[in-house]
């Protein structure tokens, strides 16, 4: 490919600048003004950085928007469970209350000692279990 010879005219600052940052990089300074000109005439490199961030909150706020829904479906989920639970569930008799507690108690630590080993763990551990 055949590359076609400009000639231009450069203030002495900037072109102090464009031979600096080419002796400093190794890089040519016909490389350098090459890569310029290709930052100015691709569209995504004029977008200000305001609008560019702009873009990405936007997505991060669908994101979050999802997840929030996930969770309100969880939670909702888990309302109905233990609803059904309490009104589904006969309550002990007394002589077997106090063993019905010690029982609970047990089963309660046991979910709350998986519960914190689950949340120590890196999030990639967690994989759902549909």
């Amino acid at each position: 490919m055949t590359k076609a010879r400009v000639h231009v005219r450069l203030p002495t600052n900037l072109y102090a600048q464009l031979c600096e940052e080419a002796d400093r990089s190794g890089v040519s300074r016909a490389r350098i003004v090459e890569q310029a000109l290709r930052a100015w005439f691709n569209p995504d490199s004029k977008a200000t950085l305001e609008a560019r961030l702009l873009k990405r909150l936007d997505a991060f706020d669908l994101r979050q928007s999802a997840i929030e829904r996930e969770v309100s479906f969880t939670f909702e989920a888990f309302c109905h469970y233990v609803l059904y639970w309490l009104t589904r569930t006969e309550p002990p008799s007394d002589g077997e209350r106090d063993a019905a507690h010690a029982l609970g108690k047990r089963r309660f630590d046991h979910f709350i000692d998986q519960v914190a080993k689950k949340v120590a763990l890196p999030e990639s551990y967690f994989k759902p279990r549909i």
